[in-house]
């Protein structure tokens, strides 16, 4: 039997309990995922789900993005309550998704006795909720008091991956994120692409995330750093040593017609020989930038093979551009300079993922289809005494 259960992209509206009973009745309680994005849950259906989610015994992933769409501020605060405080106990849970749900600050409270109590779940995802600075605060503040309480019974965080993006954080908020995220050292994964934070907001970020070693993956892409954002971002880059995926771009990194961003200098001077993506489009990149990308390429980052530097100053002929062509084709990676090349790796990279999901969808239908099989195989089978 499938340990997945699904109405991914239904468009069904469940106002009631007699609208989703009949959904839920056949799921086992030993379901290992749920994934219920792309319908509407109102008050009376959500409790009805609590009810059953309270007593799955194996719960990994529980995806509730996008299921509020069309319900009133009044309605998302029960709803959202009543999932959420099902899910405290799940020692089993590892991933849980509430992205693309219009909380609002308003509507962030109910999150909270979940992300304070269950130190079970390793990865966060909530983007584009429309929490603006207050309500981002109050997840971070929540996230803070968790990582305190895991101290204080002598365990370690389990938080992995957080992702918080088009949130409108803005510097407001930016404070308690550093403090949670430095919390949470063991953190390998943070996204937290266009919330409108700004250079102070951006240098607190870089203060807090260099507490957390182990970090492979950051995006704070269209966020504004300036001079001291770049400054603290250059100063936190030497405590990753294992980052393998960097996205500033749009982050402003240097002013306009200024010397090398203190980020580009720290980059090739080693502080991330593991390095994979290196994603710096729309930064006031100039000649200079270019000059010493490639001078450090091939010794300071060795395993770089994709660079994308859109957007930036790029005069015809430069020189520290032929060289960063010469050097990434030479390792058979990929430097993206203009729009046209963007778009062909987006398409690339969206026909890959189309690939893999009809590849799981295939295994999972023969995984069915021969379970199937055996259940009709023992339904013959007859037991003589």
């Amino acid at each position: 039997m499938s340990k997945i259960f699904s109405l991914q992209g239904r468009g069904l509206k469940l106002n009631t309990r007699a609208d989703i009973e009949p959904h839920l009745k056949d799921v086992p309680t030993t379901i290992e995922e749920i994934h219920l994005g792309g319908n509407t849950i109102g008050v009376e259906a959500a409790q009805t789900l609590a009810e059953f989610l309270s007593k799955t015994t194996a719960l990994r992933v529980a995806d509730f993005a996008d299921i509020f769409t069309g319900r009133l501020i009044s309605e998302i605060p029960q709803a959202l309550s009543a999932i959420c405080d099902a899910l405290i106990p799940k020692t089993t849970l590892i991933e849980i998704d509430l992205s693309d749900n219009a909380f609002g600050g308003r509507s962030v409270d109910p999150m909270v006795p979940f992300l304070t109590n269950n130190r079970a779940f390793r990865i966060l995802k909530l983007n584009n909720n429309g929490l603006g600075p207050a309500g981002g605060a109050i997840v971070a503040n929540a996230l803070l008091k968790s990582a305190e309480l895991s101290t204080a019974a002598g365990e370690r965080s389990n938080l992995r991956t957080v992702i918080c993006g088009r949130n409108r954080l803005e510097d407001g908020a930016a404070p308690a994120w550093a403090a949670a995220l430095s919390a949470h050292g063991g953190l390998t994964e943070v996204r937290m692409p266009q919330n409108g934070i700004r250079m102070a907001g951006a240098a607190a970020l870089a203060h807090g995330l260099a507490a957390c070693a182990d970090l492979e993956h950051l995006d704070l892409q269209d966020n504004t750093f300036g001079e001291a954002g770049s400054a603290a971002m250059a100063t936190a880059l030497r405590s990753w040593p294992s980052l393998r995926h960097l996205n500033l771009s749009d982050c402003v990194l240097a002013d306009e017609g200024s010397s090398v961003s203190p980020v580009l200098e720290v980059l090739v001077g080693g502080s991330n020989p593991k390095l994979e993506t290196l994603l710096l489009q729309n930064n006031n990149l100039e000649t200079q930038s270019y000059a010493l990308l490639a001078e450090g390429l091939e010794v300071h980052l060795p395993v770089l093979k994709m660079l994308e530097v859109q957007w930036n100053e790029i005069e015809e002929d430069d020189e520290g551009i032929a060289a960063l062509l010469r050097l990434m084709k030479k390792r058979g990676g990929k430097i993206i300079l203009d729009d046209e090349e963007e778009e062909e790796e987006e398409k690339e990279e969206e026909e890959e993922a189309k690939a893999t999901e009809v590849d799981k969808l295939s295994k999972k239908d023969a995984a069915d289809k021969e379970a199937d099989e055996l259940a009709d195989l023992l339904g013959k089978v007859q037991i003589k005494s």
